[in-house]
């Protein structure tokens, strides 16, 4: 049986954090996936550039049914520090918007910089592996793994949550809480499209597939984004569309402003007096593709000149743009989900150093958790922070 002081099991962000950091304490630290590749989210994520992390990042921008527990480990590895990481390397990036950091290159330069940490600080790791059984001994646990017998004082679970099954996601990390005694809030996907089913919504969205509408305000449950939204062949997607789905439950509605940086009764009857022969869907091909606006103004409205429209009909048009009201069927689940909501109950586990409260020398680190960032680079530096406060520990 092979002896080491830590076994990481998931080499994603936060396993891969966690196991650089402990092994440069000193640590002996064996890394264990399933996947023939470390770091395979990394690697897709942010369009391949990896929106690494948020030069915003507060602990407001996650949810959990434990808002307090994200603070202490985000506070004691910042996004700041992860940028200094990413300095140290040469890794070049840059500011998208909102804060959002990608590499100017490709993803696989955040993967190689956390992969020759490892390497530097001297972690094994073993791809190709996967764990059949977990057993706690009197100190530390026993692993049954494809590649022989582990054990080790301290186990970490990084295996992440549901989504992207194609890329290997599994409930294994559930498996393993709920074996050692740990509750498992509801899981379902975050940070994902809307589909929708309505007949004239469907083909509203058919017809409109690949337009995307800059800066709509996206509103439900009280939460509201500013950002763009895309329509689909199944439904609506787009960053404020995958921000709010996070927030929405089956059999919501969901308010879209398609124009919130217009006042629309004042625009309207701006067109009305000075444009009064023009009509509705050509005044409305300047803000939207012309495409949208004839669609929209057929469906919608009955589109007309402008000086046809009675007070009550300009004001019946401004209300629908800056209301659009729609109850999505569902999602696209965690097909193409970005994030798991749910997970590992925070309130059995140190905020401090990520360890089981249930069972000693257990450690649960990122998306396993009932921990969940908003869109734009927050759910990794989540990762870097889980990972690294746990690092500190086993």
């Amino acid at each position: 049986m092979q002896q080491t002081d830590v076994v990481i099991v998931g080499a994603g962000a936060a396993g891969l954090m966690c196991a650089l950091t402990a092994a440069g304490r000193g640590r002996r630290v064996l890394l264990l996936d399933h996947a023939n590749k470390a770091g395979k989210k990394i690697l897709m994520s942010g369009g391949g550039r990896c929106n690494f992390t948020n030069l915003y990042c507060e602990p407001g921008n996650f949810l959990s049914a434990n808002p307090h527990f994200c603070k202490s480990a985000l506070a004691r590895y910042s996004q700041w520090d992860f940028i200094g990481l990413v300095a140290k390397h040469g890794v070049p990036y840059h500011e998208k918007k909102l804060g959002q950091l990608f590499c100017d290159n490709k993803s696989s330069d955040i993967l190689a910089l956390l992969l020759a940490e490892c390497e530097e600080a001297g972690v094994t790791l073993h791809l190709d592996t996967s764990v059949t059984e977990i057993a706690k001994l009197q100190a530390g646990y026993q692993l049954q793994t494809s590649a022989g017998q582990l054990a080790c004082q301290s186990l970490v679970i990084a295996t992440g949550g549901l989504s992207i099954p194609t890329l290997g996601a599994s409930g294994f990390g559930y498996q393993v809480a709920r074996q050692f005694g740990h509750s498992v809030l509801p899981t379902r996907a975050g940070l994902v499209p809307f589909t929708l089913t309505d007949p004239q919504l469907k083909t509203l969205c058919t017809e409109l597939s690949g337009t995307s509408v800059e800066d709509c305000l996206v509103s439900c449950n009280g939460q509201h984004f500013k950002e763009n939204i895309l329509f689909t062949h199944r439904g609506l997607s787009g960053p404020a569309i995958l921000q709010i789905s996070s927030y929405w439950q089956p059999g919501d509605t969901v308010h879209i402003d398609l124009l919130p940086h217009i006042d629309l009764p004042e625009w309207l009857a701006t067109q009305q007096r000075e444009r009064g022969s023009s009509e509705l869907k050509t005044l409305l091909a300047e803000l939207f593709t012309k495409k949208m606006a004839g669609l929209l103004a057929d469906s919608w409205f009955v589109s007309k000149p402008m000086k046809q429209y009675t007070p009550g009909e300009l004001r019946a048009i401004a209300e629908r743009l800056a209301d659009w009201q729609l109850v999505p069927a569902g999602t696209e689940g965690y097909r193409t989900a970005e994030v798991t909501l749910g997970g590992v109950d925070t309130r059995e586990v140190s905020s401090k150093t990520m360890e089981s409260l249930k069972s000693p020398g257990l450690y649960f680190v990122g998306e396993v958790l009932d921990v969940s960032g908003h869109l734009g680079g927050f759910n990794f530096q989540w990762a870097w922070a889980s990972g690294y406060a746990a690092a500190q520990y086993v």
